[in-house]
């Protein structure tokens, strides 16, 4: 995710970066991103004396697991992070998501669904031949360093110099 930052900072972008509980527990070093930031991480409501994130221009969620695309496209808002995917989508926000999905969810037809419902709501999910393109099972951790991050931000380039 810190990749993903510094891309987008190149770019001239704010990043303001929510969270899944398990990204939290697992993946992220909050305080490295938080200070890479300038803003705090969230994965939960504010509290009333929290710090406001600016408005959103655009939105990215990257890396989208197959738990985060599938849910969210369920209608569950069980965690902060897919309310704030459920009203973005609402407000026909741009938003662009990069999976990072293994070969064996990818089959899934729950999936295939789930990436024809978000793309028929307005949002642009980059998978397929120009976009992600799923990895053999248990073989994610060694190829994160491969993760096309780029992706995402050239798909927000419109938005971000319109």
């Amino acid at each position: 995710v810190e990749a993903f930052v510094k891309l987008a900072h190149a770019e001239g972008w704010d990043v303001c970066c929510i969270a899944t509980p398990a990204a939290v527990r697992y993946f992220l070093d909050l305080d490295s991103l938080e200070r890479l930031t300038g803003h705090q991480v969230r994965n939960d409501y504010r509290e009333a004396d929290d710090e406001s994130f600016p408005r959103a221009d655009a939105v990215a969620v990257v890396p989208a697991t197959y738990n985060t695309i599938n849910k969210w496209t369920a209608g569950i808002a069980d965690t902060y992070a897919l309310n704030q995917l459920a009203e973005l989508t609402g407000l026909r926000l741009p938003i662009a998501v990069l999976p990072f999905v293994n070969t064996a969810l990818a089959a899934n037809r729950v999936f295939a669904r789930s990436v024809d419902e978000l793309r028929a709501a307005g949002v642009n999910v980059l998978y397929g031949p120009d976009g992600f393109q799923p990895h053999p099972p248990r073989t994610g951790a060694s190829l994160i360093d491969q993760y096309p991050w780029h992706l995402v931000l050239n798909a927000l380039h419109d938005v971000r110099h319109s």
